[in-house]
């Protein structure tokens, strides 16, 4: 038996696409010939991967927004992926597939009760689409904070996956897990990726010779433990072209050849418990030397003038407390707490019932049509105001791209179905916040950003 482990973990996720207003995925620019995206990764990544095989001996996580795609549009990939974790549970009695929060928000900076809600959703979704309950939780971008933390613990979570500048104490460069000391007495496992390795593999692999010289090289030199090698589950097939071929030849034949048991996650973990403690350094990613600056103000990890970000973020926030405050002053009326209400509505969201089943599960079925319609509206508009925070909204350089439309058409959208279930029109302030976002490369202002997704609403006669 060796004493010397080998586990490579993928995070799989693409953010919704669906135009806020229609529910419809726009043709998308530069995916040709695919119409968007999600086909075309799932034709350069998903798919392949499936087929081989590649997703049984690895530790992964499917972000919901993905999985919702993928079981509607690519069905026999999306089986596939779910028989691998079967697979993996059957044999081992442990699966392979993590759960990911709900919306690629970056946790750190989300309110506690929007944390909550982010990984509730993200467990209600893996629990409908995986048919178990998830041990684990991938954090977008890796960002973290103890806030964070407690929240995965509270939601009965055993572990997650952070990259070894995010951790302090003695790891002796090994994967762990390692034991991170909660309040209240709580704690969680926390596994820590490899980053040197993890980046030869994401952003190097074109330059090897092939999976078994790097495996000699970077691999065969490893001691008894747990070597973690985590990054973007696009680098097999979509980033690199040979990625499939590699990651298949590396878990299969070449890792083991040099000694090391190719594992997952949550069966390490099975058979080696935490015995050492670490901390964490908060407000860290993996993907922003400057901890988490590239989702709030902007930094140097982004070309350019980034004051637009801070500016966006405030727009965003200010019209999240408005919303928020309509929302429980609403449902404070009918004597239900809101946030359990709304952590409850995912169950609407995986179309696992509808609105009016729904609130009759919550103890609502007494209401009048015209107050349940409202509730429901309100709880829409929720929806679209978490969706408002996919990290991408403010994760590259400029304003006017793809990714900042999106989270502006998302708070359109929440505006519009709060104006429609209270009359309260929340549009004035979000415009004034947002015409102090300004895209320095052409002069666009966030306000004309939304403008123009109400213009194209009324243009196809979705909102008068």
């Amino acid at each position: 038996m060796t004493d010397r482990f080998l586990s490579i973990h993928g995070h799989f996720y693409q953010p919704p696409r669906e135009e806020p207003f229609t529910g419809k995925i726009p043709r998308e620019v530069g995916a040709e010939p695919f119409h968007d995206f999600n086909e075309k990764i799932t034709a350069e990544c998903y798919q392949p991967n499936a087929a081989e095989g590649n997703f049984e001996h690895i530790s992964f996580n499917l972000g919901p927004t993905l999985a919702a795609w993928m079981s509607a549009w690519a069905v026999d990939t999306w089986q596939r992926i779910i028989q691998s974790d079967r697979a993996n549970v059957e044999r081992f009695g442990a699966g392979n597939a993590l759960a990911q929060s709900a919306h690629h928000t970056i946790l750190p900076l989300a309110r506690r009760r929007d944390k909550i809600a982010q990984v509730a959703w993200g467990i209600a979704s893996f629990e409908y689409r995986f048919g178990r309950k998830p041990e684990g939780m991938w954090l977008p971008e890796m960002a973290v904070d103890y806030e964070t933390l407690e929240a995965l613990a509270g939601a009965g979570l055993s572990y997650t996956i952070l990259s070894d500048e995010q951790v302090q104490g003695d790891t002796g460069g090994r994967a762990g897990p390692y034991r991170v000391p909660l309040s209240a007495g709580r704690s969680i496992a926390v596994f820590v990726r490899d980053r040197f390795l993890s980046n030869q593999i994401s952003f190097d692999m074109e330059h090897f010779s092939g999976p078994r010289a790097w495996a000699w090289q970077a691999l065969a030199p490893r001691g008894p433990g747990l070597t973690l090698v985590a990054t973007d589950g696009e680098t097999f097939g979509h980033h690199h072209r040979n990625g499939v071929k590699f990651l298949q030849d590396l878990v299969v034949r070449d890792a083991p050849s040099t000694g090391l048991q190719v594992t997952t996650l949550a069966r390490y973990l099975a058979d080696h418990p935490p015995l050492v403690e670490i901390e964490i350094r908060e407000m860290t990613s993996w993907s922003c030397e400057h901890g988490v600056a590239r989702w709030v103000t902007g930094c140097d990890c982004t070309p350019g003038d980034s004051r637009w970000k801070g500016a966006l973020r405030r727009a965003l926030d200010n019209l999240s407390g408005e919303m928020d405050l309509v929302y429980t002053t609403e449902v404070g009326a009918v004597s239900v707490k809101p946030w359990a209400l709304r952590d409850a509505y995912i169950n609407v969201v995986t179309g696992q019932m509808d609105g009016l089943t729904f609130l009759t599960s919550q103890g609502l079925s007494d209401l009048p049509t015209v107050d349940a319609e409202r509730i429901l509206k309100l709880l829409r508009a929720e929806f679209h105001r978490q969706r408002m925070y996919a990290s991408c909204a403010v994760f590259f350089g400029e304003l006017t791209r793809v990714e900042p439309r999106y989270a502006i058409a998302n708070a359109a959208r929440a505006i519009q179905l709060v104006k429609e279930a209270t009359g309260e029109d929340l549009s004035h302030g979000f415009r004034r916040d947002l015409s102090v976002a300004s895209s320095p490369r052409v002069g666009v202002t966030g306000a004309d950003l939304y403008e123009a997704t109400l213009a194209s609403a009324r243009a196809n006669g979705l909102i008068k």
